[in-house]
């Protein structure tokens, strides 16, 4: 019996080992215009394999592609697309620079500090108002996200003030919208704060009510 941990290793397992098997006999092949037949052939298989990447622009250029480091770039055959080579196959792609944005509160994330600095650089206005009272029910939302049960209008208006470096400051009369009807507005709020609320612990005691007073009943 033949373990696979015995056998060459796949290439690309997504085509399997016989894939692999009708390459390495194209490799052997002297005639070049046969072996030019079988890599047109195989590569025809290798569609079929991945048919459902059929209409994804670029498909056929791939099949070839996926021949050639098959075959270990040793398969010698005319192609309708530039060769791969193995250099190129081994060069590491260039690293993405990370984005270098301290966020003060993380639980208002950095969309909501744009918006601060956003709405900080507007000029006093009716417009600028409306934005600062807006901004300031949405951080009160993402704050009852993270946390509905210690939520203070206080603590929201301090945390504005602060993010804008003292440039955005909420009316003495301002009201803001109240827990239960964000809430209401956002029911994504109370299913992923259920740990705060204690509702399973009432119903397990419901419960267990409800079985003794039968029990009860039974004797």
């Amino acid at each position: 019996m033949e373990y696979n941990t015995e056998r060459d290793h796949l290439a690309i397992p997504e085509y399997g080992r016989n894939v692999q098997k009708m390459v390495e006999f194209a490799c052997e092949i002297a005639n070049k215009d046969e072996r030019n037949n079988v890599a047109k052939i195989i590569v025809g298989v290798m569609g079929q394999i991945n048919s459902q990447n059929k209409n994804i622009k670029g498909y056929e250029e791939k099949l070839w592609n996926h021949l050639f480091i098959i075959s270990n770039f040793k398969l010698d055959v005319e192609s309708p697309y530039e060769k791969p080579t193995k250099e190129a196959l081994a060069q590491k792609p260039d690293c993405i620079p990370y984005r270098n944005i301290r966020i003060k509160y993380k639980h208002y994330g950095v969309a909501i500090q744009s918006m601060v600095d956003k709405c900080a650089a507007l000029p006093d206005g009716a417009e600028k108002t409306s934005f600062m009272k807006a901004l300031a029910n949405h951080m009160k939302t993402s704050y009852l996200s993270w946390n509905r049960d210690s939520v203070n209008d206080a603590v929201i208006t301090n945390h504005l003030n602060e993010l804008s470096g003292g440039k955005l400051k909420l009316a003495e009369d301002f009201e803001y919208m109240s827990t239960a009807e964000i809430i209401a507005k956002n029911p994504s709020i109370s299913s992923g704060n259920k740990k705060f609320t204690g509702k399973k612990n009432n119903g397990k005691n419901k419960n267990n009510a409800r079985n003794k007073g039968q029990n009860r009943k039974r004797y």
